[in-house]
């Protein structure tokens, strides 16, 4: 009897017991820093990276797997007719999906590629349910169906608590940086659409928090909530209160993490990633 495979990359933030229960296969990007190359989540860490980062004086790179990576990973995983689903982090933010569309036209196998439109946590919740659905010997597209209804019924929005890297990355010119620092002032962005949109402003860290604690509210009345996440980078000042304020709701299980390197290298240090998902 054949089965399907899960794969997805390194920018999802899965634990080790997800990804050994559910047989889940990770392909890890690539971040070059001071003049090294690290394997994400392999050799380097995401608490350790924050404080590589505090000290590098460029940017740090990320790198797409090859696209030989994923049809190696492909080919072995159908080679006896099974079936592989692997989900990726947003296109808008990574060539990733793009590495993963060009190697399943390549590969043999019977390969479904699906953009997620989000990282962290909100990838994650796309590739449990395929997994779990997987497990169950659901059909492909069963699969298909369920997670595009979970990344419909998903928001997720990014906080930088400074705007350096994001200068650095091109994403906000310098003069809307000066005067945004001079200001005080933290952005508070959607990833809607797989791309990042600016929607609010802060000038503190309570007023993040109860922005994204009223969105929180206003986008979950009348819903199942099905999991939360909160994804930080050293951000704690504002994870903490927020986690804090989501489980007074009656939600008990808010999963909170280091975001990954790859992550953290567009966001720069003490920024927060908050999602949900619904049914």
């Amino acid at each position: 009897m054949t089965k399907i495979h899960i794969v997805t990359d390194s920018t999802a933030d899965l634990t080790a017991e997800q990804i050994e229960q559910y047989s889940i296969h990770v392909v890890p990007l690539t971040i070059q820093i001071d003049g090294k190359t690290y394997i994400d989540g392999v050799d380097v860490q995401a608490e350790l990276f924050l404080e590589m980062m505090k000290t590098s004086k460029k940017l740090p790179k990320s790198s797409q797997p090859a696209v030989g990576v994923f049809k190696d990973l492909y080919d072995k995983l159908g080679k006896n007719g099974d079936q592989v689903i692997s989900i990726h982090m947003t296109g808008g933010m990574s060539g990733t999906v793009k590495s993963a569309h060009a190697a399943a036209e390549m590969s043999e196998s019977d390969v479904t590629v699906i953009d997620s439109r989000f990282i962290s946590y909100a990838l994650s919740f796309q590739v449990l349910e395929a997994a779990q659905l997987a497990s169950q010997g659901a059909s492909m597209e069963k699969i298909v169906t369920a997670v595009t209804a979970i990344r419909k019924n998903t928001n997720l929005f990014v906080v930088v608590d400074t705007l350096d890297n994001l200068v650095k990355g091109g994403r906000i010119g310098k003069g809307k940086a000066l005067i945004g620092s001079l200001l005080s002032i933290k952005p508070i962005a959607s990833l809607e659409g797989g791309e990042y949109t600016p929607v609010a402003k802060a000038r503190s860290h309570k007023q993040v928090v109860q922005y994204l604690y009223n969105r929180f509210l206003e986008d979950t009345k009348g819903k199942v909530v099905k999991a939360v996440g909160i994804s930080q980078a050293n951000g704690h000042a504002m994870s903490n209160p927020l986690k804090k304020l989501i489980e007074e709701t009656g939600f008990p299980n808010v999963q909170v993490a280091f975001t990954s390197p790859i992550i953290s290298t567009h966001t720069g240090i003490g920024a927060i990633g908050f999602m949900y998902t619904v049914e």
